[in-house]
């Protein structure tokens, strides 16, 4: 069972090979690859693959764009914190869509469902058939997001829901929470971890130091190289900056 693994986050591809290795022993990860044009060059050589686990926003662009360039004649299961992309990925050879952050219950599931429909692939009406249930299944299990945070002021703790949240700032290794009204309280909680509960249509991982709020972001600046300045509010004490491969994914972002 040879497996390509697409994923531009390092951490979440070491867990998703983990997880993949842990449920099926005979499983060979071929390559992990993290941009569209890696995988395209990678694809166009044909080799030979079972399987393809892709996340949906890459760091160059969509993951759609691999399929638009390349034939895979392999079945594919998306990865993404974005459901937003459900009916576009089934326009694909997709025969699941997974949520992050993934349980691994669910990837069980996918891989199950490959074995399934192994040796059907090949008939469309087989396959339009098991797609369209899962696409039901997807629609009636939408991920919730967390919507406010318990902290900590002296004795007192305080709910600060998601209006009052400008950003989330990790310095040293504490993460601080900031309100639209200037206060900064300690979160219990990693980015990496945030990213995974915040709603990925409100909130945007800005660099390895901040995730911001849409409103927060008050202005965008071009920066030598590709990249952008961000200015927040209220003002950060430091320079926030966004590499040039996320450049393009915060414009998208933006532009929805």
């Amino acid at each position: 069972m040879n497996i390509l693994l697409i994923e531009d986050e390092a951490p979440a591809a070491r867990r998703l090979e983990k997880m993949i290795l842990e449920i099926a022993s005979e499983a060979n990860i071929v390559k992990v690859l993290d941009s569209v044009s890696t995988a395209i060059q990678f694809l166009q050589a044909s080799p030979a693959l079972d399987l393809v686990f892709t996340d949906i926003q890459l760091a160059d662009g969509l993951s759609f764009e691999i399929f638009e360039q390349v034939e895979v004649r392999v079945p594919i299961v998306f990865t993404t914190a974005y459901d937003e992309y459900a009916l576009r990925a089934f326009k694909v050879n997709s025969i699941d869509y997974l949520l992050k952050p993934i349980d691994k219950g669910e990837l069980q599931k996918s891989i199950e469902k490959w074995h399934a429909l192994k040796n059907q692939f090949a008939s469309d009406d087989s396959l339009q058939k098991n797609l369209s249930q899962i696409l039901q299944q997807m629609q009636g299990n939408k991920k919730e997001y967390k919507a406010r945070f318990l902290v900590k002021m002296g004795e007192k703790l305080i709910s600060v829901g998601e209006p009052e949240i400008a950003y989330f700032q990790a310095e040293e290794k504490i993460v601080f929470l900031h309100t639209t009204q200037g206060k900064k309280y300690i979160l219990d909680y990693t980015l990496d971890d945030l990213e995974d509960v915040l709603n990925p249509q409100h909130f945007f991982r800005l660099n390895r130091q901040y995730i911001a709020h849409l409103p927060a972001i008050k202005s965008i600046n071009t920066y030598f190289n590709g990249k952008l300045k961000i200015q927040l509010s209220p003002e950060t004490t430091e320079e926030v900056i966004v590499s040039r491969e996320k450049s393009p994914v915060l414009k998208d972002w933006l532009d929805k």
